[in-house]
């Protein structure tokens, strides 16, 4: 006779056991993988900083300043130097050096950047993205704008021709998000309504700011006014050129905290500010940040580009004196960061 062979099988208990013991430590590790993914996109984040950082950096190589914010008028300028609004963005005019040369040329300065075609407004460079907030993404975002067109022409019933005439319309327009904003300085110009307040052309205290035009038939040819390497008199190692700007993670892709970027008649579109009143944003469900703020979505800091083009993991908790100096080029307050 043959012997009885015995067998042995895992009985549920002991299957139970292994499976609570692959949960626990599967459990242990995933915090360990998700930190490592983020440490991947921080650096990642980082490196594209500093690519925008160069583009800015060869801006102003070419031309002798760097990129203007946007224009906008002073509303006590003269009629005839009223000229510009909404046309693109600094971010479109970086465009040449960051290997989108064809897409510049597509872009008029002079012209409303909701008036140039879909296919040119609407282009997401990856450079424009931190991964950590949209990763794999071509983001766009909507602008509802009121504007006047030519319409209603046609003919009476009698046959008499009746000549086109100004409509008001309503229009949807898609464009690009960023998630980099530019170093408008900070809210010592004031914001009361007067001439001299931040928003308005030359008064912001950064180093992409909003600017004056000047004006040739009603067009903006050239900005006014010019920051250059030598406005910068703190010091380009301890003054912003742009960071990563605060977006609440309710407001992906909702005006107004997050518009397409080559809007320049919505200034948070392209531009943040920093300093007493305006602090860091501490994450993305920071409820006390504005629409005005820095902020990222890593955990523990927010990546600047400086002007000399270094990029610095700055701390949330930054207190806003020092904050408000290092977005200050010209307050004579030089702060050193340590890393």
């Amino acid at each position: 006779m043959n012997p009885i062979r015995s067998r042995r099988a895992f009985t549920l208990i002991e299957l139970l056991v292994v499976i609570g013991i692959v949960g626990i430590l599967v459990s242990l590790l995933l915090p360990s993988v998700q930190a490592a993914r983020e440490a991947a996109r921080r650096t990642d984040c980082s490196n594209r900083v500093k690519q925008l950082a160069l583009a800015t950096q060869l801006h102003h190589d070419a031309f002798g300043y760097f990129p203007p914010a946007r224009y906008e008028s002073r509303p006590d300028a003269a009629p005839s130097d009223q000229c510009g609004l909404e046309t693109p963005t600094w971010l479109a005019r970086v465009m040449p050096y960051l290997e989108q040369v064809a897409l510049a040329q597509k872009w008029d300065f002079s012209k409303p950047w909701h008036q140039h075609a879909e296919n040119v407004r609407t282009v997401v460079p990856d450079v424009f993205l931190c991964p950590s907030r949209r990763s794999g993404t071509q983001p766009l975002g909507t602008r509802s704008l009121r504007t006047t067109m030519m319409g209603g022409g046609g003919r009476l019933p009698c046959g008499c021709p009746v000549p086109p005439r100004p409509v008001d319309v309503s229009l949807d327009v898609p464009g690009a998000l960023c998630d980099y904003a530019g170093n408008h300085g900070d809210l010592t110009p004031g914001a009361i309504g007067e001439p001299t307040d931040f928003y308005f052309g030359g008064n912001g205290t950064g180093v992409i700011i909003s600017v004056r035009p000047n004006c040739k038939d009603a067009k903006a040819v050239s900005p006014m006014d010019r920051i250059r390497m030598a406005s910068v008199r703190d010091g380009t190692s301890n003054t912003f050129l742009f960071g990563e700007k605060f977006i609440p993670a309710s407001g992906l892709g909702q005006f107004p905290v997050d518009s397409p970027a080559y809007d320049g008649d919505h200034l948070p579109a392209s531009c943040r500010l920093a300093g007493p009143g305006l602090r860091l944003a501490s994450g993305p469900h920071d409820v006390m940040a504005d629409m005005f703020s820095f902020g990222s979505w890593h955990p523990g800091g927010v990546h600047f580009a400086f002007v000399d083009g270094s990029v610095r993991f700055v701390n949330p908790e930054l207190d806003t004196k020092l904050l408000g100096s290092l977005a200050n080029r010209r307050d004579a307050r030089v702060v050193e960061l340590v890393p």
